[in-house]
């Protein structure tokens, strides 16, 4: 589903898969989690699976990926990537530093927020636009959730380029459904719906634009979205 979400030159992979064959993974990556809990290991090692596949996509030979500050995943020299992994779906997406600046991805379930952390993610002004949160088992969507998922996205594209981390409340996200008619909220929601959003950023960094634009869909329970930002980003607009 993700690779719905990006333009030919980025290279992504996604999976279904739980797990992965043993010996998947680099010794140097074994290493991280050798101490790592069943699930960790199993997020860590499908994750890095995608990334193979996604290097083999630009011709890349597979290397190890290791990790910097808050899991932050390290790529070859001259690449750009990120890495998403959720129950039941995990993803990566890399493309070359002359192509694109930055990007970021994330999946989620496709299910209401858990109680308290709208409040904790959601400026009042965003809450406001998407209204309620959605009945669970309605088929309506669940915004709440694709906001989440949007904002991780934004963090994973601006943290490596600025080095500084962004809260979740220093994004105002507006959102805009493409996949037809019924797009309010409240409406039934199909077995696949999908949009753009725009996150105006409220801390602000001279290396990257004021306000990210971004690409998001539902589909088979799952959501996912992605922000793109080319290197020219001063003279051109959009994924």
């Amino acid at each position: 589903m993700i690779e719905l979400l990006l333009p030919a030159d980025v290279s992504s992979a996604s999976t279904r898969a739980e797990t992965v064959p043993d010996g998947a993974l680099f010794p140097e990556e074994e290493a991280l989690i050798a101490k790592s809990v069943a699930k960790r290991r199993n997020d860590f090692a499908t994750a890095r699976a995608c990334a193979r596949r996604a290097m083999a996509g630009l011709g890349l030979p597979p290397v190890a990926v290791l990790h910097g500050h808050r899991g932050r995943p390290l790529w070859p020299e001259g690449i750009v990537g990120t890495l998403t992994h959720c129950v039941g779906y995990r993803a990566a997406a890399l493309a070359r530093a002359a192509d694109v600046l930055s990007l970021g991805i994330d999946a989620e379930p496709h299910a209401p927020l858990p109680t308290g952390v709208r409040e904790l993610v959601a400026l009042p002004a965003e809450r406001e636009r998407i209204g309620p949160p959605a009945p669970e088992g309605t088929g309506e969507i669940h915004w709440d959730r694709i906001l989440f998922s949007a904002k991780e996205s934004v963090f994973k594209t601006w943290y490596p380029v600025t080095g500084v981390e962004l809260d979740f409340v220093q994004a105002d996200l507006t959102f805009h459904r493409t996949d037809g008619p019924g797009s309010g909220h409240g409406s039934q929601g199909p077995t696949a719906a999908e949009g753009t959003f725009a996150a105006r950023l409220l801390l602000t960094d001279p290396a990257l634009p004021t306000t990210l634009h971004g690409r998001w869909r539902v589909e088979d329970d799952i959501v996912a979205t992605a922000v793109l930002v080319r290197p020219d980003w001063r003279e051109s607009k959009g994924m």
